[in-house]
């Protein structure tokens, strides 16, 4: 007999009734270190006071106007994100896979208004996720996703990730763009080297295509710079986020330059929920403590202590860790043994973490995590995988 609840997630027996920094708690009281943040969203951790009172304040005067009138809240938040990035124009929407129909939908316009619209396709990468809507799951192309949805919608070339001459055969006459995600979270923390981003920015001005960048996972300071790709000293045409700048409440966005957007025009695009007072009000509190003096250092610093506490973590398990991957606070741990048996054993070591492709264990912690929580996470991780090679080997005798 179904649930009510549609049964698409497997989900884990635990519920939390409150949240404070990287901690959550069971009804119990039981505390959790909390190394997953809600998939990378939780930026700030939970019941940070500052999203709190910006919230709490919102509520108490107006949650929801349509866009058929102005927002000065949202107005405000695509203002403070155009001055902090490339961007000149953003579209602001509630979640990630909704900024990326919207990348999606720009790319194609952007042709069409300048009279080709033959150049609707965009190159995407294996391993890559871009969301669960029909156009978003064949971006990412992973049959797991497109299996029983009939026909994949059109207009997607796939290659291997960072493979520069794979993309640049599959350019053709019809190719709109180039789609990728800097630093793949679902593909199994794969980060695309400054090099590789560089010459796909070359390719694009040089083909005149259109450069989109996925930054849902690995945006809002998440590997120690404002966005990922900022590190590698280019500038996409169109990006999408989400997760991160909400803190915790669903909120995404679309940013484009001005040329890049300049076929959306009035009536092209639209959204009821996207860019309320509520959900503009919280991104315009993460962005206050985000753009702080010193928070994305403190993110470059502690996110070089955590990775030097799994390079000996690593040491420690040579059997049963191959890699350390990812950027900043965006970590992956490579697995010889099932990743889901290391999730199991760190849940019962109280610790939350999340699995990626390609047998990686994921670590997304808040941004405010401090030394004290990285020597915590380390001496659970340490646990854990000790705790698997204990089982392992009792299995094999």
């Amino acid at each position: 007999m179904i649930t009510p609840l549609l049964p698409t997630y497997a989900r884990i027996d635990l519920a939390f009734e409150r949240g404070e920094g990287a901690r959550v708690y069971t009804a119990d009281g039981t505390e959790f270190l909390d190394f997953s943040a809600g998939i990378a969203v939780n930026s700030l951790g939970h019941a940070h006071p500052h999203l709190v009172a910006a919230l709490t304040e919102q509520a108490g005067k107006i949650w929801h106007t349509s866009n058929a009138v102005r927002i000065p809240q949202q107005e405000r938040l695509a203002a403070r994100l155009a001055a902090a990035t490339f961007a000149d124009t953003m579209f602001i929407t509630n979640s990630g896979t909704e900024a990326i129909e919207c990348a999606i939908k720009m790319a194609r316009r952007y042709h069409w208004a300048k009279g080709n619209p033959e150049r609707y396709r965009l190159i995407t990468f294996e391993g890559a996720f871009h969301g669960r809507t029909l156009a978003a799951i064949a971006a990412g192309g992973q049959e797991k996703y497109l299996e029983g949805f009939g026909p994949a919608v059109e207009g997607f070339d796939q290659v291997p990730f960072g493979d520069l001459d794979a993309v640049k055969a599959a350019i053709t006459p019809e190719t709109a763009g180039i789609l990728i995600e800097p630093v793949q979270g679902e593909g199994g923390l794969r980060a695309l080297p400054a090099k590789s981003l560089r010459a796909l920015r070359e390719l694009c001005d040089e083909k005149g295509i259109l450069l989109i960048l996925d930054e849902i996972q690995c945006g809002v300071g998440r590997t120690g710079y404002l966005f990922a790709h900022q590190a590698s000293g280019i500038t996409p045409d169109i990006m999408a986020i989400a997760k991160g700048i909400g803190g915790g409440f669903p909120i995404g966005a679309c940013l484009a330059t001005e040329e890049a957007a300049s076929g959306m025009v009035a009536g092209t695009h639209g959204s009821t929920f996207g860019g309320n007072p509520l959900a503009c009000a919280v991104g315009n509190a993460v962005l206050d403590v985000v753009l702080g003096e010193g928070f994305l250092q403190h993110v470059r610093d502690i996110a070089l202590r955590l990775r030097q506490g799994l390079a000996g973590l690593q040491d420690a398990h040579p059997g049963s860790i191959e890699e350390i991957r990812g950027e900043g606070l965006m970590l992956g741990i490579k697995c010889k043994v099932p990743n889901k048996d290391v999730l199991a054993a760190m849940r019962e070591r109280k610790m939350l973490a999340v699995a990626a492709g390609d047998n990686v264990v994921r670590l997304l912690p808040p941004l405010i995590i401090d030394e004290k929580d990285v020597a915590d996470a380390l001496e659970r991780l340490d646990g854990a995988f000790s705790a698997v090679e204990a089982e392992a080997q009792g299995d094999a005798a």
